[in-house]
């Protein structure tokens, strides 16, 4: 069967989780590029993990590597222009969350994608978490009668890369990183329901210093056949990565953890491993997690991509998913500018989502 060959656009940590998802689980497909703004980056990443060839150049990452695929991992400001110009070049495309910036990005890039007739698959990786799948598999087998609620919460003390405390680059603050996951988890666990109103509080507790966005929310949101849906979502939380939804039904309750039930417990003293430079992560007891990766769906969901490449079929998650959720983000944004509901759909003319806060706070 035919190979489908892949160059990774970015070489930052989110990159080196989709480089281990292929090597170990996708055989059907050959990392063949990186490309990263800086060269020596792009240079050590392509040694580091044994790629031939590495690019400081993004056209010709895109149209020389030989690619069938570009797996966009790049800060948000760049997922537009990135995608618009891999679609021009006929080159399939996987781009982690968010979508875009705005709602104008989203519909350029999804109408481009099909103008060229090219895939554009929206990577939400708790679609494909194991935990969550098993979960949601419950829940169509009449494990827990009617849906009534859906909780999702993802908590740490915040991003490893600088970029996401710079509202211009990003859009926003643990909205546009994290809670993403969590409006689009809703939508999947109940058939992409259309969303009826968002309300959301947010505020900067903890990174006041380092940025204007949000460290700090919790969204409620009204979908239509009366399902509410509760993301709580921080860059502010201390003591590791926390990641757990709640399925609350008319027969019973689902709770399922990313992380819990599948780690080993530690204590230690000054802190260990990768975190050492954000040592309160791994200082006094923690959960080292086995498999961490898989649990959260990465493999899964590069694994179905390629799929979809190599059979001719449309990915589970598409762009107009990506540009759900982003319209979604707007609202909550909204919504904690006024203090009030954000009925959908929603949309306004912005340079960034969080400006609909920002804006309002002045």
């Amino acid at each position: 069967m035919k190979t489908i060959k892949v160059a990774i656009l970015g070489a930052g940590f989110i990159s080196d989780i989709h480089i281990e998802s292929y090597r170990r689980f996708v055989p059907e497909a050959e990392i063949v590029a990186v490309y990263a703004r800086d060269a020596a980056k792009a240079a050590a990443f392509a040694e580091k993990h044994s790629i031939p060839a590495w690019f400081d150049d993004v056209s010709r990452a895109i149209t020389e590597s030989g690619c069938d695929v570009v797996d966009i991992c790049l800060p948000n400001f760049l997922h537009a222009r990135t995608t618009l110009a891999a679609a021009a070049a006929k080159k399939h495309i996987i781009i982690e969350k968010p979508l875009a910036v705005t709602l104008e990005e989203a519909d350029e890039m999804i109408a481009a994608c099909k103008e060229n007739n090219v895939k554009l698959m929206y990577a939400e990786e708790l679609c494909f978490a194991p935990k969550y799948e098993r979960a949601r598999q419950l829940v169509k087998e009449g494990a827990v009668g009617n849906i009534y609620m859906l909780k999702q919460s993802e908590k740490h003390s915040g991003p490893h890369t600088d970029w996401f405390y710079d509202v211009n680059l990003a859009g926003g603050g643990v909205i546009m990183d994290m809670g993403c996951h969590a409006l689009g988890w809703f939508r999947w666990m109940l058939g992409k329901a259309t969303v009826k109103s968002v309300y959301a509080s947010m505020d900067t507790v903890f990174h006041k210093e380092r940025t204007r966005g949000e460290d700090n929310s919790v969204i409620i949101l009204e979908f239509e056949g009366g399902v509410t849906g509760v993301a709580e979502n921080s860059w502010a939380k201390h003591g590791g990565m926390d990641d757990r939804c709640e399925i609350h039904g008319t027969g019973g309750v689902i709770y399922a953890d990313l992380f819990m039930g599948n780690s080993a417990l530690a204590y230690s003293k000054d802190g260990y491993g990768y975190a050492m430079e954000k040592a309160d992560t791994t200082q006094g007891w923690s959960f080292a997690v086995i498999e961490e990766i898989y649990n959260q769906g990465y493999p899964q969901e590069l694994k179905h991509f390629i799929e979809c490449v190599r059979e001719d079929k449309q990915p589970l998650v598409t762009g107009e998913d990506g540009r759900a959720v982003l319209e979604m983000i707007y609202a909550a944004y909204a919504s904690a500018g006024t203090g009030m509901k954000t009925a959908l759909p929603f949309s306004a003319k912005v340079e960034k989502p969080v400006d609909l806060w920002l804006n309002a706070k002045q």
